[in-house]
């Protein structure tokens, strides 16, 4: 296994803008880095949680994949522009509880994010399955390629708190150009 191109491709698909980190510097920008990281966290375990998922039922997933994927497409569509419009109509002048930044829509992002779950089911057995079968290996993959995808949140989280200041000053534009990405990100889903 070239462990190399391994990590850069886990690394670049994590870290690459998708629904999560959207929702991750919007956390940020509205309602700060400890409301951020309680998202990134509820991220995290989804993330590792398909992972674990995929390596133990790829071959039966295979079989079951296009039923799959347009029922996650359908749902993460509708999630997603949900989450838009959150982010949009954010308004940060007033102090109340963020419903989209939380631990559980964290996790819950992760199962209805098609990006997350088309990497998650075939990162494993692109990279890790070819030359690994033994359950050890499988799951310290597993628990790499989770670690690889806290570091990426964690960096979205790092970004959104070292351009608060600038987020803030201009947080209706950042709000709305975040909402859009978020519909962008939606988008090319069906493309």
């Amino acid at each position: 296994m070239d462990i190399t191109s391994f990590i850069i491709y886990c690394f670049i698909v994590t870290v690459t803008p998708g629904p999560t980190n959207i929702v991750i510097l919007s956390t940020v920008h509205n309602y700060g880095s400890k409301k951020a990281m309680e998202y990134t966290y509820g991220a995290t375990i989804a993330f590792g949680l398909l992972l674990g998922i995929s390596a133990m039922l790829n071959t039966v997933l295979i079989t079951v994949i296009p039923k799959i994927l347009i029922g996650m497409q359908i749902i993460g569509t509708v999630y997603m522009l949900y989450l838009s419009y959150q982010i949009y109509k954010m308004d940060t002048s007033e102090t109340k509880e963020n419903k989209t930044g939380n631990f559980i829509s964290g996790f819950l992002t992760q199962f209805l994010n098609p990006k997350v779950v088309l990497f998650t089911m075939t990162v494993i057995p692109s990279f890790v399955l070819p030359y690994y079968t033994d359950m050890p290996a499988v799951t310290i993959s597993v628990i790499v390629i989770t670690i690889i995808g806290l570091l990426a949140f964690i960096i979205w989280v790092l970004f959104g708190a070292i351009f608060k200041k600038f987020l803030q000053k201009h947080k209706r534009v950042v709000n709305v150009v975040m909402a859009l990405s978020l519909v962008y990100a939606t988008v090319m889903i069906w493309i």
